[in-house]
C-alpha cells in the first residue's frame, strides 16, 4: 500500500470507503490517480467477523452520538440510533444484504411522472436511465449480481418458498430469489454463498460483494492508494478563491492532521456527508461548504419501510439461508389508483432472535409479545421498501449544544413521514399480510420501521444550482473540485435498494474526474 505525504497536493482525497468511496477509489487508482482514502472506522478482515448479532453490532456499527426529532417512529423507539450503518473500512457494504436493483426509468423523472405532490419537493434527476445503463452493466459485472451477465440466481430458502407460494396465489408475476451481489458460484477469486445466514454481520466466506475485500485491495495493488483507517475527517479546507485545498482529520490517536489535496470527494453517508459540509463553513461559505442553495442537509430520505412477519403451523427456520432471500417486484410500478404515487418492493428478511426481539414491537412486554417470540422458528418474514417523498423539512442539521469528542456539533436527524409514505406503507402492510395469509399464516405482525439503512438525499443532484448541491456527475455547483460520491446525491429515492445505483454513479464519476484532471480543470 502506498504512503503519500500529507503535503502532497496532487492527491485526490476520498472521505468514506463504502459503496461510493471505495468504488470511486479503485476506479481512480486503476486510471493512475493517486488517492488518499480516509475512513473513520477500523479495518477488519473476514476472519474478524462474528456470527453473533449483538457482538457484531457493537463491532461494526456507527454508534457515535446523534440526535433525532420529528414524528417518525424511529425517533421514539431508537432516538439515539436513527441509522443502522457501519463505521468500518468497507462502510455499510460490510453490513448490507446484497440486493442490487436498477432504478426504473420513471423514477429518474419523478417530478414529471408524479406531478405536483403537496408537501413534497420533487425534482427530476438531471440524468436518465438510458445514460446510466452502460454503467449499471459495469457495476453489475463488478459486483457479480445474480440474474445478470449469465450469473444464476441463488437457491430458494424456506423463507423464500413461503413468499413465492403466497405471491403466486395472489397473482403476482415477478417473484424470484432476487438480483443479489452474492456469488451463486465462485467468481472473482471469491467463494460461492454457503447460506450461513449472517449477511448483516459481515460475510464469513467473502461471497457477498464488499469494498472491504474487493475494490480496496485491488486499488492497493496499483500502488496508487493510501488507505488510512481510524481517520475521521473533521473539516474540508478551502482557499479564498473557493477552491478545496485539503482536509483536517483526527487520526487513530485522536491527533489532528492536515492532508492537502487536488480535490475532495465526500462519501460519508447521507448523515455524515452534509454534517461535514456544514462543519466546514468559513468566511467564503458562511452557511456551510457548497451550500449557496441552502440545500445541504435538506430532503433527507430513508425509504418507506416496515416489515411483515407471520407464524405457521410448521417450522420455517427462516434464518437458514441468505438474510434477504427473495423479492416481489410487482408493486414497484407507479399506479396512483392505489392511493399513492411511486411503488415499493417486498423482500424476504430474516432477523435473528436478538434483533427480532428488539424490532418486532419495540417496547412491548407481556404474554402477547413472548408468545410471538416463542414461535420464532415458525416465522417467515419480509421487509417492505418503497419510494418516500423528499421534503425540505426532513433534514440533517447541526445540533445547537451537543458536541462530539472533537468539539464539533453532532448531527440531528429530523424526519416526518409524508402522507404518501403512510398510504404506501398501509397498502404494503395489507399486501404483505395477504401473501402470508394466502398460505395459511396463523398470526401476522405488522412491524414498524427499524433505524434507517437506506439514507439518501441531503446533497441532491439538480439541473438548477438553486435547487440542489451537485450536478449530474456529483460535482458540487459551488466548488469545482469538490464531489459528492454517495447516496447523498440522490435527487429522489426510487423504490429500489440504493447500493447498485451508488456504485454505478461512482464508476461514472470516476470517468468524469479523470477527464477533468486530464484537462487540468481540477
Amino acid at each position: 500500500m502506498a504512503k503519500f505525504d500529507r503535503n502532497d497536493d496532487s492527491v485526490l482525497v476520498i472521505v468514506g470507503s463504502g459503496a461510493g468511496g471505495g468504488t470511486l477509489a479503485n476506479e481512480l487508482c486503476q486510471k493512475g490517480v493517486k488517492v488518499v482514502l480516509l475512513e473513520a472506522g477500523r479495518r477488519y478482515a473476514i476472519d474478524d467477523f462474528q456470527n453473533d448479532e449483538w457482538e457484531s453490532f457493537g463491532q461494526l456499527s456507527w454508534l457515535d452520538r446523534r440526535t433525532t426529532s420529528g414524528t417518525w417512529r424511529v425517533a421514539k423507539d431508537f432516538s439515539g440510533l436513527p441509522a443502522w450503518i457501519c463505521k468500518t473500512v468497507g462502510g455499510s457494504t460490510v453490513h448490507w444484504a446484497g440486493a442490487s436493483l436498477r432504478f426504473q426509468a420513471h423514477e429518474f423523472k419523478a417530478r414529471t411522472t408524479y406531478g405536483e405532490v403537496a408537501g413534497a419537493t420533487l425534482l427530476d434527476w438531471p440524468l436518465t436511465l438510458e445514460e446510466l445503463e452502460p454503467y449499471y452493466a459495469k457495476a453489475e459485472d463488478k459486483m457479480g449480481v445474480t440474474r445478470t451477465h449469465g450469473i444464476p440466481g441463488l437457491p430458494g430458502s424456506n423463507n423464500f418458498k413461503i413468499m413465492y407460494a403466497g405471491a403466486r396465489r395472489l397473482g403476482y408475476q415477478d417473484c424470484h430469489t432476487g438480483r443479489m451481489a452474492i456469488n451463486s458460484r465462485p467468481r472473482d477469486g471469491r467463494a460461492a454463498c454457503q447460506q450461513i445466514g449472517f449477511c448483516f454481520q459481515g460475510c464469513k466466506t467473502g461471497a457477498k460483494w464488499s469494498t472491504l475485500y474487493t475494490e480496496i485491495p485491488k486499488a492497493e495493488a496499483t500502488g496508487n492508494l493510501d488507505l488510512r483507517p481510524e481517520s475521521q475527517v473533521l473539516q474540508i479546507l478551502h482557499d479564498d478563491a473557493g477552491k478545496v485545498t485539503g482536509v483536517v482529520y483526527a487520526d487513530a490517536e485522536g491527533n489532528q492532521q492536515a492532508q492537502k489535496a487536488r480535490g475532495v470527494a465526500v462519501a460519508g453517508n447521507s448523515i455524515e456527508t452534509p454534517r461535514l459540509l456544514l462543519n466546514s463553513a468559513g468566511a467564503r461559505f458562511p452557511d456551510g461548504l457548497a451550500n449557496s442553495s441552502g440545500q445541504v442537509g435538506k430532503n433527507y430520505m430513508r425509504h418507506m419501510t416496515g416489515s411483515v412477519y407471520a407464524s405457521f403451523d410448521k417450522p420455517v427456520n427462516m434464518y437458514r439461508g441468505t438474510t434477504m432471500a427473495g423479492i416481489i417486484t410487482d408493486e414497484s410500478v407507479n399506479d396512483p389508483s392505489r392511493g399513492f404515487v411511486g411503488g415499493y418492493e417486498m423482500e424476504t428478511l430474516a432477523l435473528g432472535i436478538p434483533f427480532m426481539a428488539a424490532f418486532l414491537d419495540p417496547g412491548a412486554w407481556g404474554r402477547d409479545f413472548t408468545s410471538a417470540m416463542e414461535l420464532y422458528d415458525h416465522m417467515a418474514g419480509m421487509w417492505l421498501v418503497g419510494e418516500d417523498m423528499p421534503q425540505e423539512r426532513n433534514a440533517i442539521t447541526l445540533h445547537e449544544s451537543e458536541k462530539d469528542p472533537y468539539g464539533l456539533p453532532v448531527p440531528n436527524v429530523h424526519f416526518d413521514d409524508h402522507g404518501n409514505d403512510l398510504a404506501m406503507r398501509n397498502h404494503a402492510y395489507k399486501q404483505g399480510r395477504a401473501v402470508y395469509e394466502a398460505v395459511g399464516a396463523n398470526r401476522v405482525h405488522e412491524v414498524p420501521p427499524y433505524p434507517s439503512t437506506h439514507n439518501l438525499g441531503t446533497c441532491r443532484m439538480s439541473e438548477n444550482p438553486a435547487e440542489g448541491v451537485c450536478d449530474r456527475f456529483g460535482r458540487t455547483h459551488d466548488v469545482g473540485n469538490l464531489f459528492i460520491s454517495d447516496g447523498s446525491q440522490f435527487t429522489t429515492g426510487g423504490a429500489e435498494n440504493p447500493t447498485l445505483t451508488i456504485v454505478t454513479l461512482a464508476i461514472r464519476q470516476a470517468d468524469h474526474i479523470a477527464d477533468l484532471m486530464s484537462k487540468g480543470e481540477i
